[in-house]
């Protein structure tokens, strides 16, 4: 994760044959927007509000938006810490040092709308998060993106947890899920292997980071880039479509 200027801007790529799994070259008949974030990473909440920017800018509301699992540090501890002590540390600053650099993200979300108090944040393992993400896909695929919403908002804006059952179970109700099937959810080891998978799919597709986007499997983004390069990558996609 990257907390320092901005993310490295560059067009949209066509993918070639990195297809990898059955839905390789089958068009759905909506469009197919598959996100690769993690819910702890400033940049991809920014880069799905742009993207959401773009699709309404082109007043596409028939697209089907997945989520594709992504830990920036599969090894993080499962007892949080306050992200600005994780920042110093890992970058040999002092906290006031990585406070400034935190700024200058929380700057980057202003513009887009988003109220990011990031000195709030805690760090920890999100392998609960994701699983409880693609389950609700797998549920109900509205309540899911409603759910990941929700779980962007309450940790980069709201200084709320998104590691511990309770945390989750609490961000499911918000996104209308039922409390006791997200809490058998989180009890047992469904979607691990699934967790894994979608890190090891990103890897085929050249992704080194998120966010990454991919449209209709042909069509990749890096990075949350300005809107101007998705509406870009959803024009070519249209176009692909006839």
């Amino acid at each position: 994760m990257e907390w320092t200027g901005t993310q490295r801007e560059a067009d949209a790529t066509r993918l070639g044959q990195h297809h990898s799994d059955g839905d390789a070259g089958c068009l759905t008949a909506a469009m197919r927007i598959e996100i690769w974030a993690d819910v702890v990473c400033p940049w991809c909440y920014i880069g799905k509000r742009r993207l959401q920017t773009a699709l309404a800018a082109r007043g596409l509301e028939d697209v089907e938006v997945v989520h594709r699992a992504f830990q920036l540090d599969p090894t993080a501890s499962t007892v949080a810490e306050p992200t600005v002590d994780h920042l110093a540390a890992k970058y040999g600053v002092s906290r006031e040092e990585a406070l400034a650099m935190m700024a200058n993200v929380t700057e980057v979300a202003a513009a887009e709308g988003l109220d990011y108090r990031l000195d709030l944040c805690m760090t920890g393992n999100t392998r609960d998060a994701h699983r409880l993400l693609l389950w609700a896909q797998d549920t109900d695929p509205v309540s899911a993106q409603r759910l990941i919403d929700a779980m962007y908002s309450a940790y980069f804006e709201q200084g709320r947890g998104v590691f511990s059952s309770d945390d989750l179970v609490a961000l499911a109700i918000d996104a209308g899920l039922d409390a006791d099937a997200a809490r058998d959810l989180l009890a047992g080891a469904a979607y691990l292997d699934q967790v894994v998978q979608d890190q090891v799919l990103a890897r085929t597709f050249g992704a080194e980071g998120v966010p990454f986007f991919v449209i209709d499997r042909a069509y990749g983004i890096s990075g949350a880039q300005p809107v101007e390069v998705f509406l870009n990558a959803l024009d070519q996609a249209a176009a692909a479509r006839g």
